[in-house]
């Protein structure tokens, strides 16, 4: 569902940062954010709630390169985690290109994790997507610490899609850009092959 700006020759593609409360969806899109050395980027913007924030950018990534003639910006937005906030989801995922789930690894959080990504899957069909048919990664985030659960019971219990799932440390930067260029080569593949 990108948007074309025919006149700036630009394509704007937005990817959601999805997942439970305090799973890492903040800290992936602040180390994106320190770490993108680019000029043609805007502020971080944050829309504080009671405990979480969500965040936005935008930026025009170098290895992407153009499609067409066009450059291809991506937007990026984290959801609140919290189910009071399911509304302001529900709006963040409107005109989504892609989603990263984002799941916490300890063993207590998976509950939440189950919650989140039912939420996200009902959330996606009331906006007339289909989960299996959007690009979709899964990161587990938290991989360093001693209550994480195996890498292999994480993939059976949520990536019932098959979807590309990456290990994440996101507080040390390791697995965010591995998720977020493997979501990126999904998304252009997708326009590249559409009709602009």
């Amino acid at each position: 569902m990108s948007l074309i700006n025919y006149n700036a020759k630009e394509i704007i593609c937005k990817i959601v940062y999805y997942g439970p409360s305090l799973g890492g969806k903040t800290t992936n899109i602040q180390w994106v954010f320190n770490k993108n050395q680019g000029s043609d980027k805007s502020e971080l913007t944050e829309l504080p709630t009671d405990i979480e924030r969500t965040l936005f950018f935008d930026f025009l990534p170098f290895n992407v390169g153009d499609i067409r003639g066009f450059n291809t910006r991506i937007h990026l937005y984290s959801v609140p985690g919290q189910v009071a906030y399911d509304n302001k989801r529900k709006l963040i995922l409107n005109g989504l290109d892609g989603v990263i789930f984002v799941a916490d690894s300890q063993a207590e959080r998976m509950e939440e994790n189950l919650q989140s990504l039912e939420n996200l899957k009902t959330n996606l069909e009331h906006q007339g997507y289909d989960i299996e048919k959007i690009p979709l990664i899964f990161q587990y985030n938290k991989r360093d610490l001693p209550n994480s659960l195996p890498l292999a019971e994480l993939r059976n219990k949520l990536n019932k899609y098959n979807a590309p799932d990456f290990e994440a440390k996101a507080k040390n930067g390791d697995g965010v850009f591995e998720s977020l260029n493997t979501i990126m080569k999904s998304i252009i593949t997708t326009l590249k092959g559409s009709d602009l």
